[in-house]
This record gives C-alpha cells, sequence and structure tokens, in this order.
C-alpha cells in the first residue's frame, strides 16, 4: 500500500485526553480539515473514564492517520512525553481535545519552522470563545497574546505571562526532546518550557493569523491544578530570572511595591537574589518596608546606579508606564531591566 505521507513533510499532531468525550469529535474532524494531509494525530489517553476512548479509537478506525495511544496514567506531563515519544514526524504539533484548528493552520506553521529553523517555537493568534462567556479580563488577555508576533516582542513579554499558546505551538519534535522534553516539576509545563527554550536561544515566532479557535471553560485543567496558580507562575519566572546574564550579580532593585512584587520578590529571595528596595509609583508611608527592605520613592531610581530593575506589576497599563520611566532614565529593556507580571 502506497504510504500517505512522507516522514519530511509530516506533522504528528500530539493530542492528550482525559474526559473529554463532549468536544474531542469536533476538535479530531477539525484536524481532519487539515489543508496539509500530511500529518498523524497522536491520540494519547491519559486515563478517560468516559467513553472518549471510543471516539479517538472510531477516529483511528476510519483514518490511519489517527493513532491511539495508551498512557501511563501519570498525568498531562507523562502522556504529553508519551506523546513525543512515538510520533514519527520532524515537526510536533500541539492540540487540544476542546479546541478547533483553522484548515491552514498546519501548512502555514510547518512552512514558516522551515524558514525560521529546528531551534524555533512557532505558532499563532488565537480566538478565545464562546464569546459571551469571556470576561473583560480574559479579552484582555486574547488582546494581549495576539499582538505579540514577532520574536523580539515574544521575548520582551516573556516574563509577563505565557506567550504563546500552548495548543497551538510546532516545534521540531528531536530538538525539543533533546531540550529535557516537558518536565513534572510542580510547575506551569508549557510556560516552563518556553522559558527553558527561550534560555537556550530558541526562536519564537507566530503565523499572522488566528488558527486556533481555543475554547475557555470553567471546568479548564489549568483552572484547578495548582501547578497552573500565581505561585508556580511566580517560581517559573524566578527560576528563569536567575539564568539572565545581566542578573548574574543576584542584586537588583524592585520597580513596583504591590501584591506582584511582593510574591515575585519572595520567590527571588529563594533563588539567591539580593534586594536593595522596592520603587513606588506613589509617594510611600515614611519608613516603609517591604520583604525587610525599604520602600521609597521611583525618583529615589538615581540612589541605585548601575543595579539591574525588575519591573513587576499586574495592574493594566502598569508595564507601558514603567517602561516609559526606566527608558527615559536611559536603561536599556533587556539589558538594564526586564518586565514582569
Amino acid at each position: 500500500m502506497k504510504a500517505l505521507w512522507t516522514l519530511t513533510d509530516l506533522v504528528s499532531v500530539v493530542l492528550p485526553f482525559r474526559n473529554e468525550a463532549r468536544w474531542l469529535g469536533k476538535a479530531l474532524a477539525s484536524l481532519k480539515r487539515q489543508t496539509h494531509q500530511s500529518f498523524e494525530v497522536v491520540l494519547v489517553n491519559d486515563g478517560s473514564t468516559d467513553c472518549s476512548g471510543e471516539v479517538a479509537s472510531a477516529f483511528s478506525r476510519e483514518d490511519r492517520r489517527f493513532r491511539l495511544i495508551p498512557s501511563a496514567g501519570q498525568g498531562l506531563v507523562d502522556a504529553l512525553n508519551t506523546g513525543l515519544e512515538v510520533s514519527l514526524g520532524e515537526w510536533v504539533a500541539r492540540f487540544d481535545a476542546d479546541d478547533l484548528c483553522h484548515p491552514e493552520r498546519l501548512g502555514l506553521q510547518l512552512e514558516l519552522a522551515r524558514k525560521t529553523g529546528r531551534k524555533s517555537v512557532i505558532s499563532c493568534l488565537v480566538r478565545c470563545f464562546p464569546r459571551d462567556s469571556l470576561s473583560s479580563g480574559y479579552i484582555r488577555y486574547e488582546k494581549w497574546l495576539n499582538s505579540l508576533v514577532r520574536h523580539d516582542q515574544i521575548a520582551r513579554d516573556i516574563f509577563v505571562e505565557s506567550p504563546v499558546p500552548h495548543p497551538g505551538v510546532l516545534f521540531h519534535r528531536k530538538t525539543v526532546i533533546e531540550a529535557g522534553g516537558y518536565r513534572d516539576l510542580g510547575l506551569p509545563e508549557d510556560y516552563e518550557l518556553w522559558l527553558r527554550l527561550w534560555s537556550r536561544g530558541f526562536v519564537f515566532e507566530k503565523v499572522p493569523r488566528h488558527l486556533i479557535a481555543w475554547r475557555e471553560r470553567p471546568d479548564r485543567f489549568s483552572r484547578s491544578n495548582s501547578a497552573y496558580s500565581l505561585s508556580a507562575f511566580y517560581r517559573t519566572k524566578a527560576m528563569y530570572l536567575a539564568k539572565l546574564p545581566f542578573l548574574s550579580e543576584k542584586h537588583v532593585v524592585f520597580a513596583g511595591s504591590g501584591q506582584t512584587a511582593r510574591r515575585l520578590s519572595g520567590y527571588m529571595l529563594k533563588e539567591g537574589f539580593r534586594i536593595e528596595a522596592f520603587l513606588s509609583p506613589g509617594r510611600p508611608h515614611a519608613g516603609a518596608t517591604m520583604r525587610g527592605r525599604p520602600v521609597v520613592d521611583s525618583e529615589a531610581l538615581g540612589q541605585f546606579p548601575g543595579l539591574p530593575v525588575i519591573a513587576a506589576s499586574r495592574e493594566p497599563g502598569a508595564r507601558e508606564r514603567v517602561r516609559l520611566f526606566l527608558t527615559a532614565r536611559g536603561l536599556r529593556e533587556g539589558c538594564d531591566f526586564v518586565v514582569c507580571a
């Protein structure tokens, strides 16, 4: 029988699932409509107890590009690594069981990946749905996510939040496996991987088109698992902030004195950082302290010449204000300061 694909063109879509019978059929149907026909879907059953396995099995019987793989049932990270290990394609695309794929997704991402090279993570714009269930905060997040298209934009904001949607990425299978694949550290496995790859010189680019319909739902795994808590994200950021060359001395000033600065600074102290002071955008109370260090007016920045700055705030508009403030004083982003949230 003639093969349906060649390995040089083959994209392996890694799709772990657990109890997603309600959505899985529509997700798989959207993959069948891909204009790039040289793909396989590696369906990793992560211990489902509903009829998700039967849905996946039906697709695998009808179309041999769909392969149903049992997992050891040790959770999402194990299922993801299982999918990477058994994939046949040179390139791997991630996808989730409750999302929808644009027909041109795989073809457009593969084209960009080949131009960018093996040390790349290729993603796309997303459209979150159903729209009537999205909070104003989530709509702001979608807008921010879609505003980051080029590598320089993504790298600039990589310590703000995960800058690429996990179910919408494509990367070189062997290169990512050699970088350690997914790690089960009690942290957001995708964000930790992006920071690790970025710290090793990977390029991040997006196809500037909406290629993923990303379902928002109150029972999403990322809403119930502690690996996706705010504390876990701050731990992840602190781990990789410690790897930035211009922070190698681990002696810093914080721009920010709110809850974001408090939480992130706590994990940075655990990474061995020394904090000289916290700069407040408003006039602080006399003698105010945080983490045992003084909270001073932001205009006191000149008292700490040569010290790198960690800007930390989740307030809308605050990141751009602090960027303007620091650059106006001659500091260079990525060399003298980094913006976090």
